[in-house]
């Protein structure tokens, strides 16, 4: 018999994966299931990006990697990240990942030991807490629900949620689940805690290019905040290239050496064909032609959904970026009404539970305006709504 792990037994599966399985299950016993529960856009890879990976498997790119990555993908994210987003960043700040979730988990490894406090935002992100608990730590959350999700009105509560034993702040805007993207007043609070308590902080900035009506600025960009950052992007969201899991976290090079250790000893590198397709996709494409022709297109799909939830009386904070909106329900068991959801009325949703926030659950604007109509008809139809 095997003996498990604390740190193992002390964290549960995703929730998003639980629901998208019984989509699954579903759907291949036949049923319709309107998915809106995947955290993917549904939009092909642009063709120029797929022929680019093509090409790479032709030129024979599929052996190991330099461990941080090809010098040509790792020139390509510095100067995506300082030409697009204002930054300083040199290849030798950049380590390119199988996933920003590997860029996530190799960060909180690197920084938090066990019975370090690491501070998250909820609703936050469902894989945040479990890094912390896997590397030793807990997690200490700031509650952004009584303010429709924005931070700048829960700057006090930050402050005092930071203690002797804080050692990383996560930031993420625009938000997995709840699509806000954070103010400059908000920014500029976490800039004068982290500078005032000598803080670490990561900025998780995979949907910055996804904000539909103004800018955010990045946090590495502040006074004080460069030598502290850890920024988080990568190529899954914008370019729609999930499946090619590459990510990368651009940061000093003091911790890009320490988590490099971390990335050696356990993915060794990225997939060689991807990083030339990532470089390609971050220096080669028109970013403002891909990623404006999918705001545009989430931007319509969340004003149809708080609309049609409007129409029955229901109020959703409205978001800002991403392809997220978080949904107010009546229930005490949002896992079990998701399930209910699928099973009774054909429509994914993710509880509001994975992201620290029971009593909502997220849709994701991944299917055609008329799915996501017919996805609110349905649920009120099931009396759902």
């Amino acid at each position: 018999m095997i003996d498990f792990a604390e740190r193992v037994d002390a964290v549960e599966p995703a929730a998003p994966f639980v629901i998208s399985n019984l989509v699954s299950e579903l759907t291949a016993a036949g049923h319709d299931i309107i998915d809106l529960s995947v955290g993917q856009p549904d939009v092909e890879t642009p063709t120029p990006i797929v022929e680019a990976t093509k090409d790479a498997l032709d030129g024979g790119h599929t052996t190991y990697t330099p461990s941080d990555g090809i010098p040509k993908l790792r020139r390509a994210a510095a100067d995506y990240l300082n030409d697009r987003h204002g930054l300083d960043y040199g290849p030798e700040n950049v380590v390119a990942t199988p996933g920003g979730k590997q860029a996530l988990f190799e960060t909180v490894q690197t920084i938090v030991d066990p019975g370090d406090e690491v501070i998250v935002f909820e609703p936050t992100w469902s894989s945040y807490e479990p890094m912390v608990k896997l590397a030793g730590g807990e997690a200490v959350r700031v509650d952004l629900a009584p303010h429709d999700f924005h931070l700048e009105p829960a700057l006090d509560d930050l402050q005092e949620a930071v203690s002797e034993d804080t050692a990383l702040v996560i930031l993420n805007s625009p938000v997995n689940p709840s699509g806000m993207v954070f103010s400059e007043a908000a920014f500029r609070g976490v800039r004068d805690l982290a500078v005032d308590h000598d803080l670490a902080v990561v900025s998780d900035e995979i949907y910055k290019e996804l904000i539909f009506e103004k800018d955010q600025p990045s946090l590495a960009n502040y006074d004080g905040m460069f030598d502290r950052t850890v920024t988080i992007n990568g190529v899954s969201k914008t370019f729609s290239m999930t499946g090619y899991r590459l990510g990368f976290m651009a940061a000093p090079t003091d911790h890009t050496t320490q988590a490099g250790k971390v990335h050696s000893h356990s993915v060794s590198c990225a997939t060689n064909f991807v990083q030339h397709a990532a470089a390609y996709a971050l220096s080669e494409t028109d970013v403002d032609a891909i990623a404006g022709d999918m705001k545009e297109t989430f931007r319509r799909r969340r004003d149809t959904l708080v609309d049609l939830f409007a129409e029955r009386g229901v109020d959703i904070p409205v978001p800002e970026g991403a392809f997220y909106v978080m949904i107010p329900i009546e229930s005490d068991d949002d896992m079990q009404w998701c399930k209910d959801a699928v099973r009774e009325a054909g429509v994914g949703l993710v509880p509001g539970r994975a992201f620290g926030t029971p009593g909502w659950v997220r849709a994701s604007l991944v299917d055609t305006e008329e799915r996501i109509e017919a996805a609110v008809d349905r649920l009120a139809t099931e009396g759902f709504v």
